[in-house]
């Protein structure tokens, strides 16, 4: 399988581990503020097989223990299942990031156990979830079952929204907390412009409407975290 980014060490992607991100092409989202929008093609440039991240991890037993997964979506890629089977085999942890669109894939590697941490994207609220996809036929409903599975299940996870000054506002967050009722933890990131992101215009939030937007989804959540401010 094709590998197309890999960051040798990571001490905040993968919570409680000293790990490396494994980065994969392909995406059938298009958010328009998307950090790694040369990754949404499916034939972005590989920088490695899958043979030769496995020999990677070889060498780094011992100093690394984890490994996360990102993309693009990692869901869309037939091989991954087999590939994380390999890297647990080696006896790394494993974390998946994920937009959420595919319950069926993500409730295999749940029931088998091949994951141990998993990253969920809420990326708004249902009315505006189109708009800030970029795609005119995201459903919402397999959204919503990945989000069941995650809040019903045992592996540990996060949800969390990149917070978009022209994408959200308190109605977008009013309508997010029912939705991810009985979570464990949300966080809200604040979005952060870079080279990559595929539209220009974006900004974040100021630090006193990110805090009211979290005040908001509390009542629903049993943690609810700021990052990038």
């Amino acid at each position: 399988m094709k590998i197309n980014g890999l960051q040798k060490l990571t001490l905040l992607d993968f919570p409680g581990h000293c790990a490396c991100t494994v980065f994969l092409a392909g995406c059938d989202l298009n958010c328009p503020f998307c950090h790694n929008s040369e990754l949404i093609p499916g034939n972005a440039p590989a920088v490695m097989e899958s043979d030769e991240l496995l020999s990677f991890l070889k060498k780094r037993t011992g100093v690394l223990d984890g490994v996360a997964f990102t993309g693009g979506e990692p869901l869309l890629r037939p091989g991954l299942e087999e590939l994380i089977r390999e890297i647990r085999a080696l006896g790394y942890a494993v974390k998946l990031d994920t937009n959420g669109c595919h319950p069926e894939r993500l409730e295999r590697l749940l029931t088998q156990h091949l994951v141990d941490y998993v990253a969920m994207d809420i990326k708004n609220s249902p009315d505006r979830y189109a708009e800030t996809c970029g795609v005119s036929d995201v459903d919402t409903e397999k959204i919503r079952r990945s989000i069941a599975l995650l809040v019903n299940g045992e592996t540990k996870y996060e949800f969390r929204t990149t917070v978009v000054a022209q994408l959200h506002d308190a109605a977008s967050f009013e309508a997010i907390g029912p939705m991810i009722r009985g979570a464990k933890r949300y966080f809200l990131q604040a979005f952060t412009d870079r080279d990559t992101v595929p539209f220009e215009g974006f900004t974040a939030p100021e630090k006193a409407e990110l805090e009211a937007y979290a005040d908001i989804v509390r009542p629903y959540v049993g943690e609810v975290s700021l990052r990038g401010v």
